[in-house]
């Protein structure tokens, strides 16, 4: 079982990295395309996103030491 989950836990914590890449790369283009004095809520919701699901990856890679 505890090597079951080991594998679960690494999959998980591979799904969600490309999925940080992929949001800090939209970010990227959102922050680019916005002017130097104004960002969208888009942008801030954005960025909240990619700090939680960053949280979620360094607690699940702490559960496994």
């Amino acid at each position: 079982m505890a090597i079951q989950r080991a594998v679960q836990r690494q999959k998980e914590i591979a799904d969600e990295t490309t999925r940080l890449l992929v949001l800090a790369q939209e970010l990227k283009a959102d922050v680019e395309k916005s002017t130097k004095d104004q960002l969208s809520l888009h942008v801030v919701k954005k960025a909240e996103e990619i700090e939680k699901l960053a949280k979620s990856v360094k607690d699940k890679m702490r559960d496994g030491q």
